[in-house]
Order: structure tokens, then sequence, then C-alpha cells
């Protein structure tokens, strides 16, 4: 196999704290990015990585650079574990997928002290939302196109899974890894549980397959009210929607999963002893193209903005005539709202039914207060209420309803 390019060499800077505030600066390209590092690992066929950060910015962008510069005849495993955050995919909505308030409010930890922040991402490859936190170790391998296959990687965490004693482990026909368990009952029914979920990202020289295990999270409980959106009735959306499937823990550590997946990759591939390195989580982001995609990552144009378009309708439609769940009943029976939203941004509204103060012609209101919201950023709105009252030319008198409800909808306005 060719060596790989010169140019593949990583570094990367420290990342000095979890949200970045202007321009980023790269240090001159001095550092390695891999403890205990020989140069000579960065220009071999076959390289294993391990990231002690948990980052799920500076992770996905350190795949992504690895992606983008290794050989196209190497054979790449990265794995790393992500602090807790919703993974959306690259053609996802995150009004559709994930609730967004629930999301902002955090999650319970374990010790019943303040709650753990849970960030959003959305990544560059296909695939569905999952959810990521410190006993959910993330596995990558990037190969050559010519032998990709979307089971050949899935079976060799399989494998691994197996070798610890996870019986039942297999790959499904969604190429997800699952496990099938005889669940205690009369009938002794075989149950199937999600442990691993997959996404790709294909290029003319490079395949990426990386995937999600599910070995010990104690956030479970917590996952299904973060991934399911109360706007869902009222969305019709372009784009991939996620598949729900039930999910349980494997209950093996991350030392021992690593371990046993590093064992099968050597196993596929003719590793060098002396190829498993870690990141130096003290030099993130002095690779300038890692630091471009960190702030990318995490910047709202990436995470919201590049929805696809989608509509948002109270009532049934034409292009959409699914029944929809009744309205709060503080809010009018006559409110109707319909939005065509386009990369976050409203491409057309019409808010009907609203009452106003002022004895007044309502369906001129109504028309006037609908163009005052097009062209507005869903993700930028802080309160409805206040768009609804600042979109009107004259008082309205149950604006905090209506607004309330559609902040419920959408994340805005977070108590």
């Amino acid at each position: 196999m060719p060596p790989i390019r010169p140019s593949s060499v990583l570094t990367l800077c420290r990342r000095p704290s979890p949200v970045y505030s202007g321009p980023l600066k790269a240090r001159p390209r001095h550092r390695p990015f891999t403890q205990n590092h020989d140069p000579a690992i960065l220009h071999r066929s076959v390289q294993i990585y391990h990231s002690p950060s948990t980052d799920p910015y500076l992770n996905l962008s350190i795949e992504h650079h690895l992606l983008q510069r290794s050989s196209p005849d190497s054979y790449i495993l990265f794995l790393y574990a992500n602090r807790p955050c919703v993974v959306i995919g690259r053609n996802q909505n995150p009004w559709l997928e994930v609730n967004l308030r629930q999301l902002h409010h955090g999650i319970p930890p374990p010790s019943g002290s303040s709650p753990q922040p849970v960030d959003l991402v959305r990544r560059r490859s296909g695939g569905g939302t999952v959810f990521h936190d410190g006993g959910n170790l993330n596995w990558s391998v990037i190969c050559p196109p010519a032998v990709f296959d979307r089971d050949r990687h899935a079976e060799m965490v399989t494998r691994a899974l197996r070798g610890l004693g996870v019986g039942g482990a297999r790959v499904n026909e969604r190429h997800d890894i699952v496990v099938d368990d005889v669940v205690k009952s009369a009938n002794a029914a075989v149950q199937t549980f999600k442990v691993s979920g997959s996404a790709y990202k294909l290029t003319r020289l490079r395949s990426l397959h990386h995937g999600t295990c599910l070995l010990s999270s104690p956030n479970l409980a917590h996952v299904s009210a973060l991934l399911r959106s109360p706007a869902e009735p009222f969305i019709k959306a372009r784009g991939v929607e996620s598949v729900r499937s039930k999910i349980r823990n494997v209950g093996v550590g991350n030392g021992e999963f690593i371990a046993a997946a590093v064992r099968e990759f050597r196993g596929m591939y003719d590793c060098p002893p002396d190829a498993e390195v870690s990141v130096d989580e003290e030099a993130a982001l002095e690779t300038p193209e890692i630091a471009k995609g960190v702030k990318e990552l995490m910047s709202p144009e990436w995470i919201y903005d590049q929805t696809p378009q989608f509509t948002f309708s109270t009532h049934p439609t034409e292009d959409d005539p699914r029944p929809r769940p009744p309205l709060p009943d503080n809010i009018p029976s006559r409110f109707r709202s319909h939005l065509t939203i386009r990369h976050g941004e409203i491409q057309d509204a019409a808010v009907t039914g609203l009452h106003y103060v002022d004895d007044i012609d309502a369906a001129s209101q109504d028309q006037a207060l609908s163009q005052a919201l097009v062209k507005q950023h869903l993700h930028r709105m802080p309160d409805w209420r206040e768009a609804l009252s600042s979109a009107s030319t004259v008082p309205l008198a149950d604006s905090n309803a209506a607004g309330d409800w559609l902040n419920s909808m959408f994340g805005n306005n977070t108590p």
C-alpha cells in the first residue's frame, strides 16, 4: 500500500473553552497531534487513533480531517467518546428530530445537582439522530472506496462485542448492530434492541463509516424525551427522518470495548505493533483546517441554516392532510399558522385567527402580521410572543397564548 502523503501529518492546538468567540489563531505547525509521537506512524498505511477529548465538535473535525487528508489507500480506526450531545445527520431537521426545549434544559445528572448541558451537533455524514455521552463509544473507520461495504466494519464491531460476551449481537438489514434478548415472560418472547447505529460519507478517494456503541450510558431514560419533538405532528419535511428503535446498553466498559475493537481491526489489516496512538488534546486546533471545522460545526448557520425546506401547519393542508393534535384550550379556536421554512428562514407565513384589540379589518391585519414574519430565522427569534406582537401593527389580545405554544414547538424562549 502506498505511504500516507506528508500533507496528512496532523497538528492540533489547545481548545481554550467549550464555546469560541472571536477569530481563531493557528499556532505554528511544530507540535504533533499524538502522544508518544513517532513521525513515521503518520506515513504508515494502517493507523489507530484514540481521542481523550469529549468535545464532539473537535472529534468530528479531527475525523473529517483524517478523511480528507489521509492516503487514498490507508486504513484508519478512530475511537472517541463525547460529552452529552444530540447529533443529527447532515440532511436532517433539528425542529423535527429534537425536543429543543428539553435539550436547552439539559439532563438530570446522576448526583441530582444542576442539569448537565447537552450540545446540539450537525455532523457532515448522513443518517439519523443519535445521543452521545461518556458511556457511548464512537468508532470510525476510513478506508479506500474499493473495499467499502456497509456491513464490513459493523461486523468487525459485532465480533468485538461477541468476544466480550455480548451474546445475540448481530448486524441487521438496516446495517445497525442489534442485540436479541429473551424477555422473561410467560411467552419468553425475543426482543431486539439497537446498540449501535451507523452513518457514512463517501468521497471519490475515501470512504467513512462511523457509528456509536451503547456500552454503559447512564442517560438512556432521557433519550426518548430529547429525541421526540413536540412539533413533529405539525411538520412536513424534506431530508432524512430518523427511524426510532428500542435501545439498551451492552454492559461493557469503554476500555474493554476499545481493546476488543482494536484487536479486530488489527486482525483485518496488516497493522504494525506501534500504530496505535493517542490524540494530544493539549494541541487541539493547531491545524487550521481542524480549527475551521470546529468553528463551522459550532456555528448556528451550520446547525440550523443547513436544514432542508419544511412546512409547519397547525391544521391539515392539501400537501399534508394528516390530522393534527388539538391545540391548547387557551388558544383561540380560529387560530391557524402555516409557515414555510428554508435553511432556517421563514419564506412564507400565514397566521390568522388572533384577536385584535381594535375593531378593524382582521383579514388585513392577518396579512400584515404574516408578511412581517417573513425572512426571520427560527433559531434567532428569542420569543414568539414578542415576535407576534411586534409583527402586528395594532395591539393583540391573545398573542401570549399562541406565542407560548409556538415557543414550545420550536424551542424558543426556554424558561
